[in-house]
Formats: C-alpha cells, structure tokens, sequence
C-alpha cells in the first residue's frame, strides 16, 4: 500500500494529503483509514492517553481528497479542534461542477439538515442548521466549471449540497450528481474529443470517476499565535480531466 503523502509536519502536528476513497477514520465497513494509515507509517498509537500519537482534529468525506490534519499531542488536538468548532480555520476546495454560474463568484448562505427520506443524504431545508459557503470562478469550460469554494461552516456534505441547491452540482457526486450515461458513471474523454477512436478490443476508462471535489488548502493558528498554510497538489485523475478540458472543451 502506497504511503499517505505528508504535506506537513512538526512534533505537534500532521498534515497529509489524504487519497479520495480512504476515511478519514475508522468506522463501520471501512478497511481502512488515513488515522490506521497514518499511525502506522509514522509508528505512533492512535489510542490512549500517552503523547506522542494520533489524535483526530477534523474530517474529510471519504470520497474528498486534499488536507486532512492530525495533533500529535492533546494540547495541540485542542488547540485545533476549537478553531474547526468556531469555524475559525480558513478551507478552500476546488469543485468540478456542471454548468456555469451567472455570477463570478457569491455567496451561498442556506441552512442545512438530515435528509428524513434518504438515510445518508443531507439537503437545504429552512430547519437546518446555518451553513454558509463562499465560492468563486477558477475556470471555465464548455458545460463544466472549476470553481473555489470556501465554506464558513462545517456542515457534512456542505459543498455538495450548497452547489446543487445553486442548480451547479459536482460533475460527479453519486449522491447529488447528475445520473445518467453524461456524467453517472464519470467523466470520459469521449465525451468532449472530437473524432475520439478506441482500439477494437479497447474499452474507455473514466478520466475521474469519483467525487469532484479537492481540499486544497487550509489555514490555521499555531499555538504561538503564527498562521500555518497547508496546501495539497491536485490528484492525478483530477489533474488529468483538467488538462483535457484546457485541450479540448474551451
């Protein structure tokens, strides 16, 4: 198994960039996870009392890739924690989403909840909780956008749910996504090359194939008072749909 890429770290804290598929912790069916991963690769416990080890600060969906921050030590933990609950620590993700905005950039303020009908879905609903996402422009393609989204509250599945109830959903997001042969099962190159010629026994693979949707950056406080700026490269397969909507969806 492939090493989890460390982005950042010091004797009170890690930062990786966590593989989009992982949890982030461990939980029911789960094989895995970057806090087991983590661990192990850094040969420090993930349970007891004891400093150094690894100590859980914040989440990442399982299909989100990009920063995902660990403490090493429970002042540390605590430290960090209470600026994710005050909503103090400043994230900003990269979405590939579909359409393109009639604004360049705005501010998404709607409240979101559970969904009672659908077991693991949330949706905006004037009962929820206030959740408010900043977003902006990045680039534009034909029938795609990558826009820069910065969420000022940290509810499960914000950005996701924020761009769809925009009317701009993840390109490809299996709970609110778009279904259907366009985007359902990913994005293929096929699509949007013209003239696109597969070999006789060839079969096309997805350019990306699952959430669209990267953790780019993250910025928080150090104990001392310093601001630590965190930022995690673009996956492969994100990356590679990019440099092919530059080439061939302008």
């Amino acid at each position: 198994m492939a090493k989890l890429e460390i982005v950042y770290e010091d004797s009170a804290l890690v930062a990786v960039n966590k593989p989009s598929g992982l949890a982030s912790i461990p939980g029911r069916g789960e094989k895995d996870s970057a806090l087991e991963q983590l661990a192990r690769q850094l040969k420090l416990p993930m349970s007891g009392s004891e400093d150094p080890r690894i100590r859980v600060v914040h989440r990442l969906d399982k299909d989100t890739s990009g920063v995902l921050l660990f403490a090493k030590t429970i002042d540390a933990q605590r430290h960090l924690s209470h600026q994710f609950q005050n909503n103090w620590a400043v994230k900003e993700y990269l979405a590939l989403v579909i359409g393109r905005p009639a604004e360049e950039s705005g501010v998404i303020d709607a409240p979101i909840r559970p969904d009672k009908q659908r077991v693991g879905y949330m949706k905006v609903d004037k009962h929820g909780k206030r959740a408010l996402t900043e977003w902006r422009v990045e680039e534009t393609f034909r029938g795609l956008t990558l826009v820069r989204a910065m969420p000022k509250t940290g509810k499960t599945h914000q950005i996701r749910v924020h761009m769809q109830h925009m009317g701009h959903p993840l390109a490809v997001d299996p709970l609110y996504g778009p279904t259907g042969e366009m985007y359902g099962q990913g994005i293929f190159l096929s699509r949007f090359k013209r003239n696109y010629r597969l070999g006789k026994w060839q079969e096309e693979k997805p350019l990306i194939a699952r959430l669209t949707l990267h953790a780019q950056k993250l910025t928080v406080k150090l104990p001392d008072g310093k601001e630590l700026s965190l930022e995690a490269k673009m996956p492969k397969d994100f990356a590679a749909t990019l440099k092919m909507l530059r080439k061939y969806w302008r």
